[in-house]
């Protein structure tokens, strides 16, 4: 068995329960059938079962066989439900939850950030910066370098618990730069706000940094809510990032 086979079944297995196409208390259907579905032996279904129990999305017994746990039970701090909900589409109630959870965490893992982070977190906090100004200078992937500016903040607040959640952020932090990206000077914008923020770091002023990464944040809740509220369709998660053309000369 392959690392591989089994995480392709695993991920289809679990975007379909994700998608609805086996709902909240219906039962997944049996190894043989799920074998042939998916071309893979009754080994990798059965390891690919248990990684969704380990998640909380299914839970299996003699009687029930493998039934759909109601989704409030799902450990949505585990990347892989959370990248699996990104890709098969993210609903507004969803987009909304990451969101506040954005507003209640990264502030404060700034504020530990300005206090903690390290010569080598702020270097590369400053690369991510540096390709985030390019992408506007010149043309490219500025989706790339400004989630590597915000999870380079997280890691640098150096608490293992915030790190592990970032991960679940990650899906939201795209999502917000993909949709900053269709506004008109957008980037440009925005990134004035992201100086703030990391000069706040650098001068090791967790009030101020706190602050503004407040402001930062709100600026994006403001896009998001804009484009619930508009109802246009929400970016996609499976396609590369979007990348900004080069200013006309």
């Amino acid at each position: 068995m392959t690392k591989n086979v089994l995480g392709r079944t695993l991920e289809q297995l679990g975007e379909a329960i994700v998608a609805g196409r086996y709902p909240p208390g219906s039962s997944v259907p049996p190894e043989p059938t799920l074998c042939e579905a998916f071309g893979v032996s009754r080994t990798v279904v059965r390891e690919a079962v248990k990684s969704l129990v380990a998640k909380g999305m299914v839970v299996t017994g003699p009687k029930v066989g493998t039934r759909v746990l109601p989704a409030e039970q799902w450990n949505w701090f585990d990347p892989d439900v959370v990248a699996w909900h990104t890709r098969t589409g993210l609903t507004r109630d969803f987009l909304r939850d990451l969101q506040e959870l954005r507003r209640l965490v990264e502030p404060a893992a700034v504020r530990l950030a300005a206090e903690r982070a390290t010569a080598a977190d702020i270097a590369g906090i400053e690369a991510a910066y540096t390709g985030m100004k390019l992408a506007i200078d010149e043309g490219g992937d500025y989706v790339t370098h400004d989630l590597a500016f915000h999870q380079g903040l997280l890691r640098a607040c150096h608490n293992r618990m915030v790190v592990q959640m970032s991960k679940a952020l990650s899906a939201l932090l795209r999502t917000s730069f993909e949709i900053s990206t269709t506004k008109a000077n957008g980037p440009a914008m925005s990134l004035p706000l992201h100086r703030a923020v990391l000069d706040a770091v650098i001068a090791r002023d967790p009030v101020r940094a706190e602050r503004a990464c407040t402001v930062l944040i709100d600026g994006a809740q403001q896009d998001i809510e804009h484009v619930l509220s508009s109802r246009r369709k929400l970016p996609s998660l499976r396609a590369p990032a979007s990348r900004l053309q080069a200013p006309r000369a």
